[in-house]
C-alpha cells in the first residue's frame, strides 16, 4: 500500500495515513455490530490540560470570539480508545462532555459555561483509503483543505464539501455539508458510507460503535442521524467513511467523484455608490430567478456554483463569485450567459475578472468564503426555494444602506444550491431541505466586546424584518424552507424572535425530527450529549 503519511506508525509496523490495522469488514447481517477499528499508535494524547496550564487559554478559545468555555479539563486525544476513556471519565464524574474538531461553531454548543470536559479532536487528522471497507476513512480533526489535498494527490478524487479550507470536517459533515461541487454531486452526506461514534448506553458505559448505510446494518439509524442533524447530539464521531452510493469494486480512484482539473474563476464587483434601490431589486430578482430555472438535477448548469455577497454600503462594493469546470464545452460562454442573466436590466457598471485556476488552488484560496473564525459574530441562515419577494429585497437594501448603523463587516450572501441535492428524497438522510435552490447566510462580525449588544440587535432586527410575513423566521413555504443547522442560531428557539408558532426543530429538520428523537432515545438514553439546540428525547 502506498505511504501517504508518516504522522502515525501502525501497530503492525505498516504506515497508512493513520488508519487502523485489522479494520472490521463492512457491517452485514452476519456481523450485526461491527466493532470499531483498532487504534494505531497515536501521535498525540491523551494529554490532560487544566486551568493554570499555559496551554489552557489557547485551547479554551472559540472560533466565534463572543464565546469561551472554562472547562475543568481539556483532553487532547489521538485515538478512538482515548475518546472512549475521556467520555467514560466524564460520565463517571457527572461532568458535561463536549467535543471540538475545527472549532468553527457559530453558537455556544461547545464553548458554553456549562462545558466541564472538552475533548479536543484536532490532532486526529488522518485521511486514507480503507481497503476492507472499500471507502475513504477520515478522522474528525482533519481540515477540509487537508482532506481535499490528500484525496486529490493520492487518488484523484474528492468530496463535495465547503469552501473554507480551515473548517474541521468533524462538524461540517454532521450538519449536511455543501460547497462548490454540491450542485453537481450532492451534499457531503450523500457520499457518507459510515461513521464510528463513541456513545453512552443506558448503564453509563461508553463504547465505540460503527454504523453504516448498509440496509442490513442494525445500527443504520445511527448513520442516518449523522447525515445532517449536526454535532453534539448522539455521541462523538471519531471516524468517517466516504464512498459514493452505487460505486462498485475496490479501485479507490472510482469510489468518489473526481474534481475538475481546473475551474473558470469569475469575479464581478459593483460599486455601492452607483447602486439604486431599483437596480438592487432587479439584480437580486435576476439572481434568484436564474437559480429557480437552473437548479434541477440534470441542469447543464449544475456544475456552476456562485456566491453573491452584499456587505453594507460602507464597504464600498459587493460581489458575485462563480466557479465552473473549465473543461466543459463552451465553459466561458456559460459563465458569460450567467453574468448576462444576473445583470440584465441593471444599469450599474461592474468589473469582471475571469481566470482559469487549478481546482485545488481554487478551494484552498477562494476569492470569497463565509469564514468568521476569530471574530465576534452573530449569524443566521435560511434555505430558499425561490428568490426573495421584492418586499424582502427592499428590506435587505434598506438595512444595508441605513446610515444609522456603521459596521461595514455585516451583510448577506446567497450561495448556490440545488442540482443533485434535489435528487435525494428528504427522508433519505437527516438533511430534509432537498428542493432549495439557494442558501442565504446573514452575518455580522466585529472585534470590540463593547459593541456586542448593538451588533447582535442589528442582526436580529434585520433577519426579523426580512421574514416579517412568517413570524420573523424562514418558515417552510413558497419562498423559504427553514434553516441550516451548520449556521446555528439559538434565537430560533426564543419566542421573542420566533413568533411564527413553528418550533425551531421544524425549521432545521422538518418532518425528520420525530425520527431523530427516536435515534436519540436509543443511542443517548442518558442525554449525555446536549447543547442549546440539541435533539430532545421524545416525551
Amino acid at each position: 500500500m502506498a505511504e501517504i503519511s508518516r504522522r502515525r506508525v501502525m501497530t503492525d509496523g505498516a504506515v497508512l495515513a493513520g488508519l487502523a490495522t485489522g479494520m472490521s469488514p463492512a457491517t452485514s447481517a452476519a456481523t450485526p455490530a461491527a466493532a470499531p477499528a483498532r487504534d494505531c499508535v497515536p501521535a498525540v494524547g491523551p494529554v490532560t490540560i487544566t486551568p493554570g496550564d499555559p496551554r489552557y487559554a489557547e485551547l479554551s478559545t472559540a472560533g466565534n470570539a463572543r464565546f469561551r468555555c472554562r472547562p475543568r479539563q481539556i483532553r487532547v486525544v489521538g485515538s478512538t480508545a482515548q475518546v472512549v476513556q475521556a467520555v467514560q471519565d466524564a460520565v463517571r464524574s457527572g461532568a458535561r462532555v463536549v467535543a471540538r474538531s475545527g472549532g468553527h461553531c457559530l453558537e455556544d454548543f461547545v464553548d458554553s459555561p456549562t462545558t466541564q470536559l472538552l475533548v479536543d479532536l484536532s490532532e486526529m487528522t488522518a485521511v486514507g483509503y480503507d481497503g476492507k471497507r472499500a471507502a475513504f476513512a477520515v478522522e474528525p480533526g482533519a481540515l477540509l483543505g487537508n482532506v481535499y489535498r490528500t484525496l486529490l494527490k493520492g487518488w484523484g478524487v474528492t468530496i463535495p464539501a465547503g469552501l473554507t479550507s480551515t473548517v474541521g470536517i468533524g462538524g461540517h459533515v454532521l450538519g449536511g455539508g455543501y460547497g462548490p461541487l454540491t450542485r453537481l454531486h450532492g451534499c457531503v452526506v450523500d457520499h457518507l458510507y459510515g461513521v464510528e461514534v463513541v456513545v453512552v448506553d443506558r448503564s453509563g458505559t461508553a463504547k465505540a460503535v460503527v454504523a453504516t448505510r448498509d440496509a442490513a446494518d442494525p445500527n443504520r439509524d445511527l448513520w442516518w442521524a449523522h447525515t445532517g442533524c449536526g454535532g453534539g447530539n448522539f455521541g462523538i464521531v471519531t471516524r468517517y467513511w466516504f464512498r459514493t452510493p452505487g460505486a462498485e469494486g475496490t479501485d479507490p480512484t472510482r469510489l468518489l467523484p473526481a474534481p475538475p482539473a481546473a475551474v473558470l474563476d469569475s469575479y464581478l464587483q459593483w460599486s455601492w455608490a452607483d447602486m439604486t434601490e431599483d437596480a438592487f431589486r432587479r439584480l437580486l430578482r435576476n439572481h434568484g430567478r436564474w437559480h429557480e430555472r437552473h437548479s434541477a438535477p440534470n441542469s447543464p448548469y449544475a456544475a456552476l456554483f456562485s456566491i453573491l455577497t452584499a456587505l453594507r454600503k460602507q464597504s464600498g462594493v459587493f460581489s458575485l463569485s462563480t466557479q465552473l469546470d473549465a473543461s466543459l464545452p463552451d465553459a466561458e460562454g456559460m459563465v458569460n450567459d450567467y453574468v448576462a442573466a444576473v445583470t440584465d436590466g441593471v444599469p450599474v457598471p461592474y468589473t469582471h475578472d475571469v481566470r482559469t485556476t487549478p481546482w485545488l488552488r481554487s478551494m484552498l484560496y477562494p476569492r470569497v468564503a463565509d469564514n468568521v473564525f476569530g471574530l465576534r459574530a452573530k449569524c443566521k441562515a435560511a434555505y430558499l426555494r425561490k428568490a426573495f419577494a421584492d418586499t424582502q429585497t427592499d428590506t435587505v437594501y434598506r438595512r444595508l444602506t441605513d446610515e444609522d448603523y456603521d459596521n461595514p463587516a455585516a451583510g448577506i450572501l446567497f450561495a448556490a444550491y440545488g442540482g443533485k441535492v434535489s435528487a435525494v428524497p428528504p427522508d433519505a438522510t437527516a438533511t430534509a431541505q432537498r428542493d432549495a435552490v439557494l442558501k442565504a447566510f446573514f452575518f455580522d462580525t466585529w472585534t470590540d466586546p463593547a459593541a456586542d449588544e448593538r451588533n447582535i440587535g442589528w442582526m436580529r432586527e434585520f433577519y426579523r424584518e426580512v421574514f416579517a410575513d412568517t413570524g420573523g423566521v424562514p418558515v417552510p413555504g413558497e419562498i423559504s424552507d427553514g434553516s441550516y443547522i451548520n449556521y446555528p442560531d439559538t434565537d430560533l428557539a426564543d419566542p421573542r424572535w420566533n413568533t411564527s408558532g413553528t418550533p425551531w426543530h421544524t425549521l432545521y429538520y422538518k418532518d425528520n425530527y420525530p425520527r431523530l428523537q427516536r435515534v436519540k432515545a436509543r443511542w443517548d438514553p442518558r442525554d449525555v450529549f446536549r447543547h442549546s439546540l440539541s435533539i430532545r428525547p421524545p416525551d
